[in-house]
């Protein structure tokens, strides 16, 4: 008898069918769905679409961007999803989608959910939280414009998890996503706005399309000013030459 032990076989590769067989029925792909009716309030919806206009103006060229779009990252059902009222995807131009699956475009960098009146308090918000956690995301943002003490509040994707950033923590307003800060600005319709800055101190703000339209006007204004002043500084230099002309010599 031979002492030397057989050695094992790799796996075999899988054959294709001798033939074809009939089936009960046909295969049924998963069914992803691109929306939901939820109830959304006049200011949610004016914070929210603020701040993805906000968003894309500033990223679009770097970044794809969604708002209140469903985010799956499970291929195999449809029930494990979000929808952030803002996020991005840093590394590709903005494009538009109808769905977005993490295991075809990767999980987004940055997640923003506005609270809003239909919100349900704390046990929702932790259910919640765990599906961004398991979507892999990197960064969560919560906004909340009737906490005066404490409107935002940020988590980091750290060892698998996502852990809060303590309310002492100096760089808590940092975006580590998007290199900006987050700030809170008082609009005039709408109350306490979420808003980012290049500046800590939120001077330098990233404007909203209207508020940059307005910038562009004012600039063409004041440069329109100035080529009227320097036409007729110029036309007065030619009539003062034309009457030198004119005087006897």
């Amino acid at each position: 008898m031979s002492s030397i032990e057989p050695t094992a076989r790799p796996p075999a590769a899988p054959r294709e069918r001798a033939r074809a067989h009939v089936y009960s029925r046909p295969p049924e792909p998963v069914y992803f769905p691109e929306a939901e009716e939820v109830p959304e309030t006049n200011r949610h919806l004016e914070l929210r679409t603020a701040l993805y206009m906000i968003l894309k103006r500033e990223l679009a060229q770097v970044a794809t961007l969604g708002s209140d779009q469903f985010v799956y990252w499970d291929p195999t059902t449809s029930k494990k999803r979000l929808a952030p009222d803002a996020f991005v995807r840093l590394g590709m131009p903005h494009r538009t989608f109808r769905t977005w699956k993490t295991w075809l475009h990767g999980a987004p960098d940055l997640g923003v959910e506005i609270v809003s009146e239909s919100d349900e308090g704390e046990p929702d918000w932790e259910e919640k939280l765990a599906r961004y956690r398991a979507s892999g995301i990197r960064e969560v943002v919560r906004f909340d414009p009737d906490d005066r003490a404490r409107p935002i509040r940020v988590w980091d994707a750290l060892d698998g998890d996502l852990v809060e950033r303590a309310p002492d923590d100096p760089e808590l307003r940092a975006c580590e996503a998007l290199e900006l800060w987050w700030t809170v600005v008082e609009d005039p319709s709408v109350g306490p706005m979420l808003r980012l800055s290049r500046d800590r101190e939120g001077r330098d703000l990233l404007p909203t399309p209207g508020e940059a339209e307005a910038k562009a006007r004012e600039e063409n204004r004041k440069l329109e000013a100035e080529v009227e002043a320097l036409r007729a500084e110029l036309a007065q230099v030619k009539g003062k030459r034309r009457t030198r002309r004119r005087s006897p010599g």
